[in-house]
C-alpha cells in the first residue's frame, strides 16, 4: 500500500486495496505469488480472472508476461485494478470488467485464478477451453 514502507526486494508492487481483495497478505493470494515468482512468465498471455487489486496480474507483467487480461465481475475491483495497474506504470494489462463469458474466443499461455471455490468449478470448462497446448493453470479458492 502507498502508506507502506518501500521494501527492499526485486518486485516493488505498491496496491491501494480499498474494497477489493488481494494485497498479498491473504494466505491464498500469498501462495498465488509464490506460484508466479518460481515460474517463467516472460513472453506469455495470461489471464488474471476475478483479479480484485490486479496484485497477480501486476507481478505477471513484472516477470516478463505479456498480454495480461485482468478481468472482475465487481465494479469496485475493476476500478481499484485500473488504478493500481496505472500506479505500478503496467503498460500490458487490459483491466475488464465481466466474468468466464468474456473469454469467448482468447487464448493464454497462463490462468490464474485465485477465486470462490464455487466460482472456480462453475467456470472450469471455459479456463479449459482458453488454456492454450501446454499451457498452465493456477487455481486457488476458498
Amino acid at each position: 500500500a502507498p502508506f507502506h514502507e518501500k521494501p527492499d526486494t526485486k518486485f516493488d508492487i505498491v496496491i491501494e486495496p480499498k474494497m477489493s481483495f488481494g494485497t498479498g497478505h491473504h494466505e491464498t493470494t500469498h501462495m498465488m505469488i509464490q506460484h508466479i515468482l518460481k515460474n517463467d512468465f516472460d513472453g506469455k498471455s495470461v489471464l488474471d480472472m476475478g483479479c480484485g487489486t490486479g496484485v497477480l496480474a501486476i507481478l505477471a507483467e513484472m516477470k516478463g508476461a505479456k498480454p495480461i487480461d485482468a478481468i472482475d465481475y465487481d465494479n469496485w475491483c475493476y476500478l481499484n485494478s485500473l488504478e493500481n495497474v496505472d500506479r505500478n506504470n503496467c503498460k500490458h494489462i487490459t483491466v475488464c470488467e465481466g466474468d468466464a463469458n468474456l473469454l469467448e474466443g482468447r487464448s493464454y499461455d497462463v490462468i490464474i485464478a485465485n477465486i470462490n471455490r464455487n466460482i472456480l468449478l462453475n467456470d472450469m470448462e471455459a479456463y479449459v477451453k482458453s488454456l492454450n497446448a501446454n499451457g498452465t493453470l493456477f487455481l486457488s479458492g476458498f
